[in-house]
């Protein structure tokens, strides 16, 4: 098993991450944390754990340097900036291709909040390289136009009380050409903090993951 603490720079960023890839591992799933998370979002790393249960590998990766997390806590400006995080995971991607240990296997990106949308944008840039998406109580709806060049298959994972991120995430679904589904978890909101929710959130996309990551596709 691969179990590093690792940088990667994209545009001259210097991006801190977390990479365990388990041995026969089919693919590597990549996460874009929600706006104010990081690769330490305990509700995240419970989430890879069971992926690498499930033979994923998993990279955690702060899209945003020390600096502009310093800067954010005043002003929120890059958390919310699809582009900027969608170009960070593209170059995430690339990183991972030209890994000696990763890259022949598949990439899936798994997005909560704001880093669905930067998922969706990303799958769309690099749609020779990820296979799969999950989003979780993500706003797929920020990733606009781009959501119609999304080629590969698509999960979205709402709380069923998440009124309105459940709204966003129907009208987002309807300009996905790509298949997809969307699954409500009944009684969950945003964070899915009740009783099994989140446990259920883990099992359905390391069950997407497994479907979708296809090593030598």
């Amino acid at each position: 098993m691969v179990s590093a603490s690792v940088t990667v720079t994209a545009a001259g960023a210097a991006l801190a991450g977390d990479l365990d890839v388990p041995a026969g591992a089919r693919g590597t799933v990549l996460f874009a944390h929600g706006s104010g998370s990081s690769r330490l979002s305990p509700r995240n790393r419970a989430v890879a754990e069971v992926l690498r249960d499930a033979g994923c590998g998993t990279l955690l990766l702060d899209l945003l340097t020390g600096a502009e997390e310093r800067e954010d806590e005043a002003t929120g400006v890059h958390r919310f900036d699809i582009g900027l995080l969608a170009g960070r995971l593209a170059h995430a991607v690339d990183w991972l291709e030209q890994r000696p240990d990763t890259a022949d296997l598949p990439v899936g990106l798994f997005g909560a909040s704001t880093g669905a949308a930067a998922a969706l944008v990303a799958a769309a840039g690099r749609p020779r390289r990820v296979s799969a998406v999950v989003s979780r109580g993500g706003r797929p709806d920020l990733a606009g136009d781009a959501l119609a060049q999304v080629a590969c298959p698509v999960l979205l994972l709402v709380g069923g009380d998440d009124v309105t991120v459940l709204e966003l995430n129907r009208a987002a679904a309807d300009r996905l050409s790509a298949p997809h589904h969307l699954h409500v978890v009944p009684g969950a909101t945003h964070l899915f903090p009740e009783p099994g929710a989140l446990e259920q959130v883990a099992d359905l996309a390391a069950d997407w993951f497994r479907r979708h990551l296809v090593p030598g596709a």
